[in-house]
């Protein structure tokens, strides 16, 4: 239950009818200032000629003094009539000189005329004016000019609604809109209440629904996505979760074909590894055994044996050190300036000894001899050694190797072609995995770490270019990658 009202649809639902029952107030009480204005105004509308009717009828004035006699009577006859309202005498300043009511009631001595002059002139169609008895209120009025013998002696000021209408008027009043905005509140806030709940429950609904999408899918349900009808903030939101789910899912299948990788890297490498390191022990183990009756010659060949599967060993460690290096992006391109072709030449040069000793073929092609390239020219001649290396382990006796630099628009496109044994075509998209070797070369080699062209691949993605391969089994292979020319 707690779990329950603590949901999003109660608290919208609880924020709404906060805002349901503010505004319900606001009207209420702008309802109520709007009659009251409403019946002000009619009031003033009513009796707009009543001081004037009292002005013109009596003389208030025997000379300068106030002829009080008069006034009683007037005042008397006025209370009598309509006991609704309140007369005042006022002096040409606004001074309040007679009046008609309670002397203990009276909180001001004064009028403010700016009101009566708008009252006068007509100005506005609705004036209020300030009620003797309580200073912070405004009042309808009505208000008329005293003469006598034609001399100006001030106003007669009459309060439309007076203290004893006002007392009965606010009691009626009062009831009546207590209980028609108890009334009209109830049925407003119920139906309000109402229309929201289902507006609220609607829109939630969806929100509900993709809640139970991801704590479905948090529970491991990998294919579970939401799917909503429309447009909107929801639909964006859920579009962006499945979009998530199929990266997370993606990720997860990428995690466990690299895990499987690590388990197949660690069995190569282990039996790898083992393989010199057996050879090496089994080596030392017989030396030390015939230590007394070995001969030079027989010493020399072990040794001779020992220092290959060392170097072997070296080699397999020292390229699987640079390949993690390179796949957890510790190494940084250290770019410089330099001629393709110059570095081409130098490659050819190291690599013509071991070429020749196989009795193979290696030529070099340059057909852009002036182009340069901005890059690290260590890394660049790791990917020219790797696949030279891998040409010429894969071509046989009296085949060859061709390495072609030539230029295309505003790039310098390096290949590497053999005639050798060529790649399956099953093989050939995986030659570039971490420690996938050619099952042929294999069988003949067993000196290949199979990491040579997965370092190429990691280096030439440093350099933003890739290296592609087009191969025919028996056929050999054309090892290509492009490299931008520097302006």
């Amino acid at each position: 239950m707690k779990h329950f009202f603590s949901s999003l649809f109660w608290k919208i639902s609880a924020i709404f009818l906060l805002i349901l029952i503010i505004i319900s107030g606001v009207y209420m009480y702008i309802s109520v200032f709007t009659a009251e204005m409403y019946f002000q105004e009619t009031r003033q509308k009513l009796d707009l000629f009543v001081a004037d009717h009292i002005a013109k009828e009596y003389d208030y004035y025997s000379g300068d003094e106030l002829n009080k006699d008069v006034i009683e009577e007037v005042f008397h006859n006025v209370m009598v009539i309509n006991p609704s309202i309140e007369v005042y005498l006022l002096d040409e300043k606004g001074k309040i000189l007679a009046y008609f009511a309670p002397e203990h009631t009276m909180q001001a001595e004064e009028i403010p005329l700016e009101p009566i002059h708008q009252f006068l002139k007509q100005e506005e169609q609705f004036v209020l004016g300030l009620d003797p008895k309580n200073p912070l209120t405004e009042k309808a009025f009505s208000a008329a000019k005293v003469e006598d013998d034609g001399n100006f002696m001030g106003y007669i000021y009459v309060i439309l609604g007076g203290e004893e209408y006002e007392n009965a008027s606010q009691l009626v009043f009062g009831s009546y809109i207590l209980r028609l905005g108890i009334r009209s509140m109830a049925i407003a806030l119920i139906t309000a209440a109402l229309i929201g709940f289902i507006a609220i429950g609607f829109i939630t609904r969806n929100i509900r629904k993709i809640n139970g999408v991801i704590a479905d899918f948090q529970k491991g349900n990998l294919n579970a996505r939401i799917k909503l009808k429309g447009k909107g903030e929801l639909n964006e939101f859920a579009n962006a979760f499945n979009s998530m789910a199929d990266t997370i899912v993606e990720n997860i299948d990428e995690i466990k074909r690299i895990d499987s990788q690590r388990r197949d890297l660690i069995a190569n490498v282990s039996h790898d590894l083992r393989t010199p390191l057996s050879v090496i022990q089994g080596y030392v183990e017989t030396a030390l055994i015939k230590s007394e009756n070995i001969s030079d010659e027989e010493k020399n060949k072990y040794l001779e044996t020992i220092l290959s599967s060392t170097k072997r060993l070296m080699n397999l460690v020292n390229e699987l050190f640079e390949l993690s290096k390179l796949e957890a992006k510790q190494v940084e391109p250290n770019d410089e300036i330099f001629s393709i072709a110059e570095l081409a030449q130098d490659v050819h040069q190291k690599n013509l000894i071991i070429a020749q000793k196989k009795n193979v073929d290696l030529t070099l092609e340059i057909k852009a001899e002036h182009k340069i390239v901005k890059a690290d020219i260590s890394m660049i001649e790791k990917v020219f050694q790797n696949l030279i290396d891998n040409a010429i382990k894969y071509t046989p006796d009296e085949g060859f190797v061709i390495i072609r630099i030539e230029s295309q628009n505003n790039s310098v496109v390096t290949s590497v072609i053999d005639n050798g044994l060529g790649i399956s075509e099953s093989e050939l998209p995986h030659i570039f995995e971490r420690y996938h070797k050619n099952k042929r070369v294999a069988q003949k080699s067993d000196t290949s770490t199979g990491l040579g062209l997965a370092i190429v691949k990691k280096i030439l993605e440093l350099h933003n270019s890739k290296i592609t391969v087009e191969s025919k089994e028996n056929e050999g292979a054309t090892f290509q990658f492009i490299l931008n020319a520097y302006k």
